[in-house]
């Protein structure tokens, strides 16, 4: 009942708009849009994460497509929030992958330069060898016992080769398992670290229950900890400005608690998983429509770093 009572508002404004232009307008698709095209203009994200810039496009043309037909602007503002989340991940991928080739580099570099000094120990190793040749059998003697050692000191640096590689491949896989987790959580990069946010439509409406595809976000999230124990989540509940301050923070609070209820439910140790329910504050949008009263209603996950430290609000 109280969504329609802001419809003929929307209507206003949709007539306003088309009376200025014959484009329709929505300031968090253009948004989205200034979003993708910087990071389309970065060669490091063209190059080093296409495939997650081609679902941000995707995706923004999923809203774009949602605006020209006339869909709800809650509609259109979700689809340019998620292209800008899959912008935020194409960026963060590329330059995860930045830095992993510069450490594959220098690897590379020092992989070379311990062979270097190996050929040398060993091409020193055959001239002693040959000097010792045209001496008498004690020094044949001496020859073999060089040669023993510089077939060891191969094999040696054989296996340190090979377990050199074993444990980038190993390093590779974890990496990228780890970014189709996130992927798949839509995790966006803050200056507080990666942040998950499930958004209202996620809830019964005013209520705390989570609908089943809240729950399947947080079983995805109670897989990720599974695999990676040493990090922590901070769950922050968020409301609108309607209704009392008391009503707005005790909702954010059962909010948040049932995400981590849930959680610790799936397997999480409860020591891993915290809580704070900040009612009104801290909107992403105004308060002026319903559109970005939902956006307003929210419950962040902020995932730690790998020694669990999160970064205050």
């Amino acid at each position: 009942m109280q969504k329609n009572r802001y419809f003929p508002m929307t209507l206003i404004a949709v007539a306003i708009v088309s009376g200025c232009s014959s484009v329709p307008q929505n300031t968090s698709l253009a948004d989205a849009h200034g979003s993708y095209n910087s990071a389309r203009s970065n060669p490091q994200v063209t190059d080093l994460a296409a495939v997650e810039l081609k679902d941000a496009g995707d995706s923004l043309n999923k809203a774009d497509q949602a605006l020209s037909k006339g869909e709800s602007d809650a509609t259109v503002n979700q689809l340019a929030y998620i292209a800008k989340q899959q912008v935020g991940i194409a960026e963060e991928t590329a330059t995860r992958k930045t830095a992993e080739l510069a450490v594959a580099n220098a690897a590379a570099k020092r992989n070379q330069v311990r062979l270097e000094a190996r050929t040398i120990e060993a091409d020193a190793a055959k001239q002693q060898v040959a000097t010792l040749q045209q001496t008498t059998a004690q020094q044949a003697d001496a020859l073999a016992a060089a040669n023993a050692n510089a077939e060891r000191e191969q094999a040696r640096l054989k296996s340190i080769t090979a377990e050199a590689n074993a444990q980038a491949e190993r390093d590779q896989a974890l990496i990228a398992q780890q970014e189709t987790l996130l992927k798949e959580l839509n995790a966006q990069k803050t200056k507080r670290g990666l942040v998950i946010t499930l958004g209202d439509v996620l809830f019964h409406t005013n209520k705390a229950q989570l609908e089943s595809s809240g729950m399947h976000n947080v079983q995805k999230l109670a897989d990720f900890l599974r695999q990676y124990p040493r990090q922590k989540v901070l769950i922050e509940g968020y409301t609108d400005s309607t209704g009392s301050n008391s009503h707005n923070l005790a909702l954010s609070d059962r909010r948040a608690n049932a995400v981590r209820t849930a959680l610790i439910d799936k397997g999480t140790s409860s020591d891993r998983v915290f809580m704070h329910g900040y009612g009104e504050e801290y909107p992403v949008a105004g308060n002026d429509t319903a559109a970005n009263r939902q956006l307003n209603r929210r419950v962040e996950i902020i995932l730690s770093d790998d020694d669990g430290n999160i970064a205050p609000r």
